[in-house]
């Protein structure tokens, strides 16, 4: 895919893959092909044992600015049954089983903010800003996307993008529960940097157990039999005495799961 179009592309930095959305001269605006191509990027992350923790994030000075309108016909625009690209592209982003930080720095619209929310976190830089705007075209958001919005900031602020369709600042995005920390901005990739070192360090098998738990929660489901079989996991695993013995040991434990 030519760099005119746009591209996704993918690093791998220790156990941190760092995927970032190409597409400057439109903002990273999201094309069909890249929201194609999402899915079976993230489908070889997942079924790489290096890669323990993914930053998503946008290239240059901008995470991303939408869907591309000129394009928006072949997305399936007033449906988002799960057959359109964008809402596939999202869902697989939402169901990544590893943990996945949003690393957000000037605008962060429409199909971005999309992206984001299927993020597990969204470390902000403190310029960056917000909006969801189908109200802008006459169109109407993903009910995935809309469901993942409402469960983090809550129907009242939900509504108040929807109906604005005016870009909020990060402060407002933190404050209603958008953003989960905000930096400045020459601080945002040393600091989502850090955070995934931090998260690489820890028992994947906790992570990975603590992500379906915690997401089957939140959709209202009951957890008990998951819980349950995740912790018979941690008890035959190498992760749990591993870490006993690191701790009895004032020591780093070097956790295993699942290789």
């Amino acid at each position: 895919m030519s760099e005119s179009t746009g591209r996704l592309h993918a690093e791998v930095r220790g156990h941190t893959a760092v995927v970032t959305i190409d597409n400057p001269a439109k903002r990273n605006a999201m094309t069909p092909a890249m929201w194609e191509e999402l899915p079976p990027l993230l489908d070889g992350l997942a079924a790489d044992t290096a890669v323990r923790v993914v930053v998503l994030t946008g290239a240059g000075d901008t995470f991303c600015a939408g869907a591309d309108i000129s394009s928006l016909p072949s997305l399936g625009t007033g449906g988002g049954d799960g057959r359109d690209l964008a809402v596939t592209a999202e869902t697989a982003l939402a169901h990544f089983p590893k943990p996945v930080i949003a690393a957000i720095r000037g605008y962060c619209v429409g199909g971005g903010c999309e992206l984001a929310a299927a993020c597990d976190l969204r470390i902000a830089a403190d310029d960056a800003r917000f909006a969801i705007t189908p109200a802008k075209i006459g169109i109407v958001y993903p009910p995935s996307a809309t469901t993942r919005i409402v469960k983090l900031i809550g129907a009242s602020a939900t509504k108040y993008l929807l109906y604005t369709a005016d870009l909020i600042t990060a402060d407002h995005a933190l404050r209603v529960g958008l953003a989960d920390e905000l930096t400045a901005p020459a601080d945002l990739l040393p600091r989502v940097t850090t955070l995934a070192d931090t998260m690489a360090t820890r028992s994947q098998l906790t992570l990975r157990a603590s992500k379906e738990i915690v997401d089957a929660i939140a959709d209202g489901e009951d957890v008990t039999e998951l819980a349950t079989s995740w912790r018979k996991t941690a008890v035959t695993g190498p992760d749990a005495a591993e870490g006993i013995a690191a701790f009895a040991e004032r020591r780093r434990p070097n956790f295993t799961w699942p290789e």
